[in-house]
């Protein structure tokens, strides 16, 4: 009975293992209501994850946006602030880890927004952040086609607003940190805010990377030019690292942190 030999020998087999999901700490995904930055800049993503939507005279900018399943918060809350979904016309993004590029995909489908990246990001992007250098396939996200490819240094401007990017790789090879200037309290005087990349290296092997063969290096470079941005107020992908605690409404930013207190924070934690 050959037929009978092959189950018996299937059903000696170990079971497959089971797919193990992202997860991530509650915070992240915890939903808040938008707290305002500056008189045009807002936090409209969860307790610990960034993501900002910069009001312009010709429109919005959305500025990451969390984990894939933030897309519907992030679209309410745009709402909110009076922002309907065709009046989103820029998504830009400091890099593409699924905790923050996650759900761009459904955010460019429902808006039509134009999505703004630079070449490294970007082929992670379209991947869905697959055949990550540091965590393989482990965090994927909905994949996305960027539509818009900047070199450092580059400007972006929409309306009365003009945001400039330096490229910080290090955390991902495409890692990105935004500046753009707003204003406080209706007050005249412009504010020169920074939004810039993480500098962590979670689990990263910082020698003989064959990935990322000179990770170091970038990480210097990127720590370096972050210490000379515009900077009079700090903002970080993961808030708590630059200071903010978003879900306390009262005191949202208890620590602030200045651009070169960041750098000298990471340089002290990976290169010394």
């Amino acid at each position: 009975m050959p037929g009978m030999l092959i189950t018996i020998a299937l059903a000696t087999l170990p079971v497959l293992p089971q797919l193990k999901a992202y997860q991530v700490d509650p915070s992240w995904l915890t939903p808040i209501e938008p707290l305002r930055i500056a008189d045009h800049t807002w936090q409209i993503g969860t307790a610990n994850i960034t993501a900002l939507l910069v009001k312009t005279s010709e429109g919005a900018v959305l500025l990451d946006g969390g984990m894939p399943q933030a897309a519907p918060l992030l679209l309410a809350n745009m709402k909110k602030l009076g922002v309907e979904p065709g009046q989103l016309k820029l998504i830009l993004h400091t890099h593409a880890h699924a905790d923050h590029a996650g759900p761009l995909a459904e955010i460019k489908r429902a808006t039509g927004a134009t999505l703004v990246s630079n070449a490294e990001s970007a082929a992670l992007l379209a991947r869905g952040g697959s055949h990550d250098i540091h965590f393989g396939d482990s965090i994927t996200y909905p994949p996305v086609q960027a539509d818009r490819l900047l070199q450092d240094g580059e400007q972006v401007t929409l309306g009365d607003t003009t945001f400039t990017v330096t490229f910080t790789p290090g955390h991902t090879p495409g890692s990105m940190s935004w500046n753009w200037t707003d204003r406080q309290g209706g007050s005249s005087k412009p504010l020169a805010i920074a939004y810039v990349d993480s500098l962590t290296a979670p689990g990263y092997h910082l020698d003989h990377n064959p990935a990322f063969p000179k990770i170091r290096e970038a990480y210097a470079q990127s720590i370096a030019a972050i210490r000379t941005l515009p900077c009079e107020l700090l903002l970080t992908p993961h808030p708590d690292q630059s200071g903010w605690r978003y879900a306390d409404a009262a005191q949202p930013h208890p620590k602030p942190m200045s651009c070169r207190e960041y750098a000298d924070a990471a340089e002290k934690a990976l290169l010394r």
